[in-house]
C-alpha cells in the first residue's frame, strides 16, 4: 500500500511542478513579445506660441513633452502638467491648468488630468480631476465631478460641457446656489 501512496503523490507533485514551468516559460514569451514604448522625441521647458494668420491663438507652457509619433496610435504627452492660454477673436483669454495632459493625434482631443482648472477674464473658474478638450469645436467636456464659481455664485455637479468662453455651458446633476438678479 505504500507504493501506491507514493504513485498517487507522484501524480499530484509531478502536474504541480509542470505547471510552475508552463507559467514561467508563458511570462518569459510574453516578454518577448512586448516592444519597448519609448518618446521618439523629448523637450524640456516648452513654451509654445501658436499663431493664426498673424494673431496669437494660443500660448502652452509644460515643463516636459514627451512625443508618442511613432506608435500605433501617437500622442504627445505633458507628464508633469500644463499651463495653457487660449484666446479668442477679440483677444479674450481663457486660461487651463492640469498635473497632465495628452495630446491625441488625428483626433484634436487632449485629456487634462489632476487638479484641472479652467478660468477666464470674467472670473469664472471650473474644478475637475479630468476634462476633455475637443480643440477643432472649442469646446470641453467632463463626466467627473466639478465646481463651477463664477461672480453670480458656486455650483457642484457631475458632468459638464461647455464653450471655451464659458457663454455656453450644459451641466448635470448640479447642485449650489447662484445669484439671478441680473
Amino acid at each position: 500500500m505504500s507504493v501506491s501512496k507514493k504513485t498517487y503523490l507522484l501524480f499530484l507533485v509531478l502536474p504541480f511542478f509542470g505547471m510552475i514551468s508552463c507559467e514561467s516559460n508563458f511570462k518569459e514569451v510574453q516578454k518577448m513579445g512586448l516592444s519597448e514604448f519609448t518618446p521618439s522625441g523629448e523637450a524640456d521647458s516648452i513654451n509654445l506660441k501658436y499663431t493664426d494668420s498673424g494673431r496669437i491663438k494660443a500660448v502652452l507652457i509644460s515643463p516636459k513633452m514627451l512625443d508618442y509619433s511613432t506608435v500605433e496610435f501617437p500622442f504627445t504627452e505633458f507628464p508633469t502638467g500644463i499651463d495653457l492660454t487660449l484666446y479668442d477673436a477679440n483677444g479674450k483669454r481663457t486660461f487651463v491648468k492640469a498635473n497632465h495632459a495628452s495630446s491625441f493625434k488625428g483626433t484634436d482631443l487632449i485629456d487634462l488630468q489632476g487638479n484641472v482648472r479652467i478660468s477666464n477674464e470674467n472670473g469664472d473658474l471650473l474644478e475637475t480631476e479630468q476634462l476633455y478638450f475637443d480643440q477643432k469645436n472649442e469646446w470641453f467636456f467632463t463626466q467627473k465631478k466639478f465646481k463651477f464659481t463664477s461672480p453670480k455664485g458656486v455650483s457642484f455637479g457631475e458632468g459638464i460641457d461647455f464653450s471655451k468662453d464659458f457663454k455656453k455651458v450644459n451641466s448635470q446633476r448640479i447642485s449650489g446656489e447662484i445669484d439671478k438678479s441680473e
